[in-house]
């Protein structure tokens, strides 16, 4: 009996050790959780301070910033709690708190302080865009006498698709006006999302716009030039061909046909190509998209096996 009362006694011991240690890591998780307790709902506090500081100049500049200020105002009923303490609301609890006011004030802050910059940005594209739709409207204009000069030198063929740029140009640029109003008004009522929606959209209608007025003088340009002298085009796409015939043969006795095939095809294409010059008018913009089809495929080919070099394959 007595031997088991002293293996009780041990036991006991060791329990009450491993409660003591474990009452020591709780105190002292306690000990380190208060610790933190006051500089994190100071550094709340002080956020809080910093974000109202920043709507605050923000306003004297002139502008609103209302949903930051409805954001700050939902923060309130935070801060309340924060004052009334872990002794009300618990330790745990009070340090997510300060930490959650921290983040969204902070975001607050530093949302109010580039809101005078997002604002002068927007004035800045509305000019900007406003300026450009102007010279594209001069632009468009131009396209029709373009247009008649493809008519009248070139086959239908190389000019049919170019036929709807000038109404479809007015029509990008009268959307492009439209919207250009709708930002503007969005920008004094400071509905900044609102402004910048509208203006990429603009943007997006002038770049179209752009490109396509700009077509209709590169295609001119370019039929001018074969026209006066097809055999460049012909020169520099047979080049193309012999480097890429060139680089298939390095090493080599016969090259690998998934290369020999494509460069023999592009040869045959380009034969075609200068045949359809023959005639009175002939559709030099077929000529000049087979070209460089021609020239596309050759790249391709020269890029597989620099690509096969380069793996040791």
């Amino acid at each position: 009996q007595l031997t088991r009362a002293k293996d009780d006694l041990v036991r006991v011991k060791g329990e009450l050790d491993r409660f003591a240690q474990g009452l020591g890591t709780l105190l002292s998780s306690a000990e380190t959780q208060l610790a933190r307790l006051a500089p994190a709902v100071e550094r709340g506090r002080q956020a809080l301070l910093a974000a109202s500081n920043a709507l605050d100049a923000v306003r004297a500049s002139g502008l609103r910033a209302d949903d930051l200020a409805a954001r700050l105002a939902a923060l309130a009923p935070e801060l309340t709690k924060l004052n009334q303490g872990a002794g009300q609301h618990g330790v745990a609890e009070t340090l997510q708190r300060a930490d959650k006011v921290l983040r969204d004030a902070e975001a607050i802050r530093a949302e109010a302080a580039q809101l005078p910059e997002r604002a002068a940005e927007i004035d800045r594209r509305l000019v900007s865009l406003r300026t450009r739709a102007q010279a594209l409207t001069t632009r468009a204009g131009q396209v029709e006498p373009v247009l008649s000069e493809l008519r009248r030198r070139f086959s239908a063929a190389c000019w049919q698709d170019l036929q709807p740029v000038p109404e479809q140009a007015a029509v990008n640029v009268r959307q492009a006006e439209a919207k250009l109003a709708e930002a503007a008004e969005a920008r004094s009522e400071q509905r900044w999302p609102d402004a910048t929606s509208r203006l990429t959209t603009v943007r997006a209608l002038l770049n179209a716009t752009d490109e396509a007025v700009s077509a209709a003088g590169d295609r001119l340009q370019r039929l001018d030039a074969v026209a006066k002298n097809p055999q460049a085009e012909i020169d520099r796409t047979r080049f193309a061909i012999r480097d890429a015939q060139r680089l298939a043969m390095a090493g080599r006795n016969t090259p690998d046909p998934r290369h020999a095939r494509p460069l023999d095809d592009a040869v045959a294409r380009l034969e075609r190509a200068i045949e359809g010059l023959d005639g009175r008018h002939p559709d030099y913009w077929h000529f000049l998209t087979e070209t460089e089809a021609v020239r596309q495929t050759a790249t391709r080919v020269v890029s597989a096996i620099r690509e096969e070099l380069g793996g040791g394959t």
